[in-house]
């Protein structure tokens, strides 16, 4: 299921935001800060680039680029 960001309450967009970026993993090897890495990433969300992902199975939310996200998921984004 696709998340609009523009659902989320700012506070709990933003925190979703820093927590993805602080991750074990994400580190992209420039000496960016947590301001400028954030940022970056909001951009690429509300471009549409990058797409929150809720799985309901497991109750886990995931960032996505669009070209990985299921057609499915997509066209059911479409028609809401």
């Amino acid at each position: 299921m696709l998340i609009p960001h523009t659902l989320l309450d700012p506070d709990v967009f933003q925190r979703m935001l820093e927590d993805f970026v602080t991750r074990d993993g994400t580190d992209n090897g420039y000496d960016d800060t947590l301001s400028q890495r954030v940022e970056r990433l909001r951009r690429l969300i509300e471009r549409g680039e990058v797409l929150i992902v809720f799985h309901p199975d497991t109750g886990d939310t995931s960032l996505s680029h669009r070209r990985d996200v299921p057609a499915e998921l997509l066209w059911d984004a479409a028609e809401d």
